[in-house]
């Protein structure tokens, strides 16, 4: 997911994007733990994401602020 692509979206809909990606992190971090994840780096790769995700949240907060 490229920043660009988060930065079109409205407020309402990056919510949802993060409590997806949350509950996504949450699946992998299990899938991890029980052994069933092929391939270890989807956790970094979502890990990332929600942090584009909430910087992109931060900056729309701090614009509304100043």
């Amino acid at each position: 997911m490229k920043a660009s692509e988060i930065r079109e979206m409205t407020d309402k809909e990056l919510s949802a994007k993060l409590k997806q990606l949350k509950q996504e992190l949450f699946n992998l971090r299990f899938a991890n733990a029980t052994g069933q994840l092929s391939n270890p780096m989807q956790i970094n790769n979502c890990r990332k994401n929600i942090a584009k995700v909430q910087t992109i949240m931060a900056e729309r907060l701090a614009k509304k602020e100043a």
